[in-house]
């Protein structure tokens, strides 16, 4: 215990700062991710059906990507990645030669996939080539994703303006008031707390409706402290 207690105390507050911003993310991370990835389930195949019904390839592209679903669903996450011995080539490969949705999701699984395999670089590579579609809640989603993202490879900056842009995209009690708290905890531990209250202080005014409007008075305490 005592080794353990030095250990900890011989931590800078660099060190420190950023173990609670790996907590925090860690917590997070989660269901932001399952959000999108629900989104992605639901919308996805309607828009794959749209864009591929009248060509030969619509069921090739559908069946790849619902056994690549599946993987994910699954927490298989290699699989779902880098294909299996049964003909399913992958989410990289799919990404790589399809087009249109069907490509277009391929990145973006792919790169949730390397998220929840921590490997944040790649995740941030593939999330990026998502090129967004016309649904409110999967490409702000998605954005919001990639934010969390970039907060794990502490690009801070980056992740503060892409949750914000999120948040904005969304405008909407479900996505926006978790975007806008990521943020301010991210402002808070970089001492930027009058930024931080600002964001709390847009739930507290605007999303009113939200779960986040019930604890969101202890936040606006926090950041209002000198």
């Amino acid at each position: 215990m005592a080794k353990q207690n030095n250990q900890k105390s011989a931590q800078t507050p660099m060190e420190e700062t950023l173990n609670k911003h790996e907590a925090f993310f860690l917590k997070y991370q989660k269901q932001i991710i399952a959000a999108v990835v629900a989104l992605v389930v639901i919308i996805g195949g309607w828009s794959l059906y749209q864009t591929y019904v009248a060509g030969p390839k619509a069921v090739k592209a559908n069946t790849a990507l619902a056994k690549g679903q599946e993987y994910f669903a699954n927490a298989r996450f290699d699989q779902a990645l880098m294909g299996d011995s049964t003909g399913f080539p992958g989410f990289v490969k799919l990404a790589a030669e399809l087009g249109g949705d069907a490509g277009n999701l391929a990145n973006l699984y792919a790169g949730l996939s390397y998220a929840q395999l921590n490997k944040w670089q790649e995740a941030a590579n593939y999330i990026e080539k998502f090129d967004g579609c016309d649904d409110q809640m999967i490409s702000p989603a998605a954005t919001g994703a990639l934010g969390n993202v970039y907060a794990h490879l502490n690009q801070l900056d980056k992740a503060v303006s892409l949750l914000k842009k999120a948040a904005d995209a969304a405008d909407n009690n479900s996505l926006s008031p978790t975007f806008l708290i990521q943020a301010g905890e991210i402002l808070e531990s970089q001492g930027k707390k009058d930024e931080a209250l600002k964001l709390y202080q847009t739930i507290k005014d605007k999303y009113f409706n939200s779960m986040a409007y019930q604890t969101i008075d202890a936040y606006i305490e926090r950041a209002s402290a000198k």
